[in-house]
């Protein structure tokens, strides 16, 4: 059960990535490719009926975590509290300048709302890129298996780290641009006209950023955590994980190339998928890696809940994600096509 549980919340964290991910990306990337009025309505219909049910991944992922690995969940939230309170504001901010941005009509109160859409979208994107650095460097967990967090310390990779160094930083912006990439994709798909055709350039020229900014956080993870690579020796088909990434990366390109749109996003999704597995891989089964101490590390063993408890659970997880795939079958087939600033959603 174990197991199981842990990678259920993997494949919470990851659909919440792949389906939030897009609608972060497209507000990176709007005040560069919006320029005027009509471009920045089509650009928030873009996302409009979708954004805020993606947002609800990161909910039931959370909540999955506290049920099946109440110790993770206790230790995590505790010692990332100053950034998860960050996190939580930016997402409320998020959600207010979508919904506001509209409400009157006037110049200020739209390029107010607008920046803070931009802001607040970059600043998620980075700030979850580091979170999953910090988890893949390790923490300093106490004998309590609780830790605190400085928000930077020297930014060095050590026994005493703070939640920003240059490792933390590189896991940023691999996450900033991986998800503006994807959401130049969305755009592809969603936007008309010269909307569409700049969101196609934008993707173009964010991939080779993406290519780079990949190929240096390989051998950075293996630098910062080398026993990462333990379970891949043990099992060598597992090196078809990175594999996969490179062919996604092709993909996404070929298909930008071909003016294939929906083969493209779907090989972001991939991409995204894929790096996230192979992150999993690299920690299983630990949970949260210890920086001072590796007989500190919360495992598996040392976190997972009650077996009944986890049997119980199991069933009513299913039943949720049930219901959940068939919602989001549902509004995505109905939110099919493009978008124009006067059709699709009412923000």
């Amino acid at each position: 059960m174990g197991f199981v549980w842990f990678w259920i919340v993997a494949v919470m964290i990851a659909a919440y990535v792949v389906l939030d991910g897009f609608d972060l990306g497209v507000g990176i990337l709007s005040p560069f490719l919006a320029r005027v009025e009509d471009e920045r309505r089509t650009l928030i219909r873009s996302i409009g009926p979708v954004w805020d049910g993606n947002e609800v991944w990161l909910l039931a992922g959370g909540g999955t975590l506290y049920f099946a690995f109440p110790l993770l969940y206790a230790s995590s939230f505790s010692g990332f509290y100053l950034p998860l309170m960050i996190v939580l504001w930016l997402l409320i901010m998020r959600g207010v300048s979508i919904e506001l941005r509209m409400h009157i009509d006037h110049n200020v109160w739209r390029s107010f709302f607008d920046g803070l859409f931009f802001v607040a979208s970059a600043l998620l994107a980075i700030f979850f890129g580091a979170a999953l650095a910090n988890v893949i460097r390790g923490v300093p967990l106490g004998t309590d298996s609780y830790f605190f967090l400085p928000l930077w310390t020297n930014w060095r990779v050590g026994p005493q780290p703070g939640i920003l160094d240059w490792y933390t930083v590189i896991g940023g912006v691999v996450a900033l641009v991986s998800l503006a990439t994807h959401g130049a994709l969305w755009l592809v798909l969603k936007a008309p006209g010269e909307l569409e055709n700049r969101a196609r350039r934008a993707a173009s020229a964010l991939w080779v950023a993406l290519l780079l900014v990949t190929l240096i956080s390989l051998p950075a993870t293996i630098a910062v955590r080398p026993s990462a690579l333990d379970n891949y020796e043990a099992h060598k088909i597992l090196y078809l994980i990175p594999a996969l990434v490179v062919a996604t990366l092709v993909g996404i390109l070929s298909f930008t190339r071909q003016r294939k749109p929906l083969a493209a996003f779907l090989s972001s999704c991939l991409y995204l998928v894929f790096m996230l597995v192979g992150a999993a891989v690299g920690l299983y089964p630990t949970l949260l890696p210890s920086s001072t101490d590796p007989a500190r590390d919360i495992t598996i063993a040392t976190a997972i809940t009650g077996s009944h408890s986890l049997h119980v659970g199991l069933i009513w997880w299913s039943f949720g994600l049930l219901l959940a795939l068939a919602y989001i079958i549902t509004s995505y087939r109905l939110f099919r096509g493009k978008v124009t600033a006067e059709a699709g959603y009412g923000h």
